[in-house]
């Protein structure tokens, strides 16, 4: 399966065709795959991308969306929620925000309160101050730790070899539910070698509830992109996050 691209240049196409060109794409690799395409989750990327963009999404039919940015994140959340709150989006399903990008100290308050999903988390420490800090009468959030699967000098995640042990510590902290794995490997030069890296992480997943000492299975693999989607739903990938392929290119 060929990797996603736009399909028109001159006229950029809507968001809501790029969707479901997206959605096409995740159906054909599922089946390629021998998967159901509903095991397969879309989280569309929305980072530097305004309310508008992501109304325009909603109004397409998503409603899973990734910000890597958390002030940017926290406003565009707010901001789709007066717009919710408006009398005639009273039979808009709900939005669910998920939290992709690295996370300092000092902003995992603006997180806990905020996001649904945090997929970042690679230390203990902020497992342990999003814990403290998400307020008793929002539901716990659901957590992914971010591994740095292949081992990137400039990426952000836990080693493979210390993994278990940090999913054993998380899964312990009160508001907070251990959900899977998430990873965003090199760019890869083909196919299969994308879909190889991949599988190391679904391995991994694996291996750690194979081990026990959580108190449920994690049941996420957060894995793939615009450029490596197919690859990474033929290793297991339970939800893809597409910004690009939805939203355009980033200036």
């Amino acid at each position: 399966m060929t990797f996603l691209h736009n399909s028109v240049v001159n006229d950029k196409p809507s968001i809501a065709s790029q969707l479901t060109q997206v959605r096409q794409h995740i159906t054909q690799a599922a089946v390629a795959a021998g998967r159901e395409p509903d095991s397969v989750r879309l989280l569309a990327v929305s980072k530097t991308f305004g309310a508008d963009a992501v109304i325009e999404a909603v109004q397409a039919g998503q409603t899973a969306f990734g910000e890597n940015y958390i002030q940017e994140g926290v406003e565009k959340i707010q901001a789709l929620r007066q717009w919710l709150a408006e009398p005639a989006q009273s039979g808009q399903a709900a939005l669910e925000w998920h939290c992709i990008g690295p996370i300092q100290s000092n902003k995992t308050r603006w997180v806990a309160e905020n996001f649904d999903w945090v997929q970042s988390v690679d230390r203990l420490k902020i497992a342990q101050r999003l814990s403290e800090q998400r307020p008793a009468d929002l539901p716990p959030l659901q957590i992914c730790l971010q591994v740095n699967i292949d081992g990137g000098a400039n990426k952000s995640g836990v080693s493979p070899e210390d993994a278990m042990a940090l999913a054993q510590a998380v899964a312990k902290l009160p508001r907070l539910v251990l959900r899977g794995l998430m990873a965003i490997p090199e760019p890869a030069p083909d196919e299969a070698s994308a879909r190889a890296v991949h599988e190391r992480t679904s391995a991994l997943l694996a291996q750690i509830n194979a081990a026990g000492g959580l108190p449920q299975p994690m049941d996420t693999l957060s894995m793939g992109m615009s450029a490596d989607l197919a690859p990474a739903i033929a290793a297991g990938s339970t939800m893809v996050r597409v910004g690009t392929a939805i939203f355009g290119g980033r200036g």
